[in-house]
C-alpha cells in the first residue's frame, strides 16, 4: 500500500481515537457512566430530564398530520428489516466459517440506549429504538458485506465513491495485476483475524 494512503488511514484512525476520547467528555459533562454496558445517570440529572420531557397529548396534537400519516409507511419497513437480520445473520454462521472469516459480532452494531433518557415519552422511546435498529442493522449488515467484498474481491473501484467501509483502504490497486494475488491472500489474512486486532490497511 503507498504511503501516503497508508498515513490517511492512520490518520482516520486517529480522529476515531480523539472522537471517542470526546464523546467521554460528554458523558461526563450530562452525568451518566458505563458499567458493563449499562448506562447510570445520577438521580438528581433524571429530575432534571423530566423537567424536558413532551407529554403524549402535546406531542400527539403537535405533530404535523403529514407526519402521522406517514408513520404507518415508516414502520413496513421492520418487516424486511427482521428478514434482512434473519438472513444475513444465517449467511455469516454458514458461510464465513467456512472461508474462515472472522464473524461480525451482531451486538456491536445495534445498541436500544436511548429508553434510559427520561426526557423522551413513550412515542419518542419507540421511534428511537426504530432507529436505532434499522440504522444498527444496515451498519450490521454493512460490515458482513465488507469482509465477503475483503475475502472474494479485494479491489479498488476506478470511479470515485461517496464512502468507503473500513477494509477498503487495503484492497488492491484498480489495474494493478501483477500484485492482485499477494494483495487477496493479505486481505483473506485481514478479515480472518478479530476486526480491532487487524488494521486491514496493513
Amino acid at each position: 500500500m503507498p504511503n501516503h494512503i497508508r498515513n490517511i488511514v492512520e490518520r482516520i484512525n486517529q480522529l476515531q481515537e480523539e472522537l471517542e476520547v470526546a464523546l467521554g467528555e460528554k458523558a461526563e459533562q450530562f452525568s451518566y457512566s458505563i458499567e458493563n454496558q449499562r448506562i447510570k445517570f445520577k438521580s438528581d440529572t433524571i429530575k432534571w430530564q423530566k423537567q424536558f420531557k413532551l407529554g403524549l397529548p402535546k406531542y400527539i396534537l403537535g405533530a404535523p398530520l403529514l407526519h402521522i400519516l406517514s408513520a404507518p409507511v415508516i414502520y413496513s419497513l421492520v418487516i424486511p428489516f427482521i428478514i434482512i437480520d434473519l438472513w444475513i445473520s444465517l449467511y455469516q454462521a454458514i458461510c464465513f466459517p467456512i472461508y474462515g472469516v472472522k464473524k461480525v459480532r451482531r451486538r456491536d452494531y445495534i445498541t436500544f440506549d436511548r429508553r434510559h433518557l427520561a426526557y423522551l415519552n413513550i412515542i419518542e422511546k419507540l421511534n428511537c429504538a426504530y432507529c436505532s435498529y434499522g440504522n444498527g442493522l444496515l451498519s450490521y449488515c454493512l460490515e458482513v458485506a465488507a469482509r465477503t467484498e475483503a475475502y472474494w474481491c479485494p479491489i479498488k473501484h476506478a470511479n470515485k465513491m461517496r464512502a468507503y467501509h473500513k477494509w477498503y483502504g487495503g484492497f488492491s490497486e484498480y489495474g494493478d495485476a501483477e500484485n492482485y494475488q499477494a494483495d487477496r491472500l493479505r486481505n483473506i489474512a485481514a478479515v480472518s483475524q478479530d476486526d480491532n486486532s487487524q488494521d486491514p490497511a496493513e
